[in-house]
């Protein structure tokens, strides 16, 4: 009895403490996904000026632009809808749903970037592909290679390395944070 009476009691969280912390969090993944919208709608709006505002004489290459323009346009819809997910609740006014809210969101986020990151990576590298065929043209065999290896690098850069960095980072916040929420919510049950 005395062994069990000295275990040292669970750490109760301040409520205000544990809020104040996932709010904090979600602000900074939701700073980070409005960000990536700008740049995206940037990213976008140049690649329409260049599609329509540039004589390009082969197909080809207004083809890989426009295969561009698409899956930039994909990406920007699905962080758009991410961004909805975790700024449209108030996280003060129901923990409950809003810690509903997260797990799914969590669930959600990592079914879709696995098979989405690599749809996107095809996609950008044939429309990179099919646009460069008229921009090299003229271009030294050299620089050709240097350009086209260039792209492999930094793709294979940011699938390899960079990728599994950034989401592993972001899932850890968003562990923490439903962890928070479901101890806070355990303490009150």
């Amino acid at each position: 009895m005395s062994v069990w009476q000295g275990q040292p009691k669970p750490d109760k969280l301040s409520v205000d403490e544990a809020l104040k912390q996932v709010k904090k969090g979600i602000n900074g993944i939701t700073s980070k996904l409005y960000w990536g919208i700008v740049g995206m709608v940037a990213l976008i709006v140049c690649a329409f000026i260049i599609t329509f505002f540039f004589a390009f004489r082969s197909p080809a290459t207004i083809i890989g632009i426009l295969i561009i323009l698409i899956t930039m346009l994909l990406y920007l819809s699905l962080i758009i809808r991410h961004y909805h997910i975790l700024n449209k609740h108030d996280l003060t006014q129901n923990p409950t749903e809003y810690l509903n809210t997260l797990k799914e969101y969590q669930k959600n986020r990592t079914k879709v970037i696995g098979w989405f990151y690599y749809v996107f990576m095809l996609m950008i590298s044939a429309g990179l592909a099919l646009y460069f065929i008229e921009v090299l043209e003229n271009a030294p065999v050299y620089f050709k290679l240097i350009t086209y290896g260039s792209i492999i690098i930094w793709f294979l850069f940011i699938t390899f390395y960079l990728k599994p960095r950034m989401f592993k980072n972001e899932e850890e916040k968003l562990n923490l944070m439903i962890d928070r929420l479901i101890r806070l919510q355990e303490q009150f049950d």
